[in-house]
């Protein structure tokens, strides 16, 4: 199964699929078709999620947690976590939170970009653009730096494509949160990722362009019906060129 994955990620990527109906995968391919056939709604297949992601239809995005959108959690120490923070914290602190952007997408922020870390960080962050960017094309010179405050949030939206390529990951530092992926053609296609403080998600192809993605305000954060309080939350976010 995983050669039959391997092989046609060089020709296609998943965002191609039609996520409205599991009868898709018969149109790329009969291995796919034999393992999960039209029928995965009736949970013949008993499919299982990463402990990090739940869905209510499960049968139409477990190939995307598969490839197109994972978390690798503890992916940063504590100590990194706090190195990350003591270098970024003295610009930052002189920032005000924002609550206008310019596609409306994001409440409660600030940012930045650096291109020059000091020696230990510069460590952490290739560790990160070689675990996430290994097998496409290269991530920018800039890491970009979002703080979200306690009451921001990211509304549904979908990156632009003038400014990102296929693929994003970020380190969560500070707080946990809930990331909620919602699919364009299908809303009733839902997916929401639990993005612990000191994890790495990556986001590619299907995750990027065939679903919205938001951060869910502390009002509506839960996961799997547990409640997820969102303090403060940095993100150290890397992205390749278009």
């Amino acid at each position: 199964m995983t050669a039959v994955f391997q092989k046609l990620s060089r020709f296609m990527c998943l965002r191609c699929l039609k996520w409205q109906s599991p009868a898709y995968l018969h149109c790329i391919s009969r291995d796919f078709h034999r393992t999960f056939t039209a029928d995965t709604t009736s949970n013949k297949c008993n499919i299982s999620l990463p402990s990090y992601a739940h869905s209510t239809t499960p049968e139409h995005v477990h190939l995307l947690l598969q490839h197109d959108m994972t978390v690798s959690e503890d992916f940063v120490s504590e100590k990194e976590e706090k190195s990350l923070l003591q270098e970024i914290e003295p610009y930052m602190a002189r920032l005000r939170y924002e609550y206008s952007h310019w596609d409306d997408a994001i409440h409660g922020y600030r940012e930045t970009e650096r291109s020059e870390w000091n020696a230990t960080n510069t460590h952490i962050l290739l560790r990160l653009k070689d675990f996430a960017f290994k097998d496409v094309n290269k991530p920018t010179e800039f890491v970009h730096v979002l703080d979200l405050e306690k009451d921001g949030l990211i509304k549904p939206h979908k990156d632009s494509v003038r400014f990102c390529g296929d693929t994003i990951a970020g380190i969560s530092l500070l707080s946990d949160c809930v990331m909620r992926l919602v699919a364009i053609d299908n809303t009733n296609i839902t997916v929401d990722i639990h993005l612990k403080q000191r994890s790495l998600y990556i986001m590619r192809n299907a995750a990027r362009f065939d679903f919205t993605h938001e951060i869910l305000h502390n009002d509506h954060s839960y996961f799997k019906d547990k409640r997820v309080e969102k303090g403060r939350r940095v993100s150290i976010i890397c992205r390749n060129n278009p």
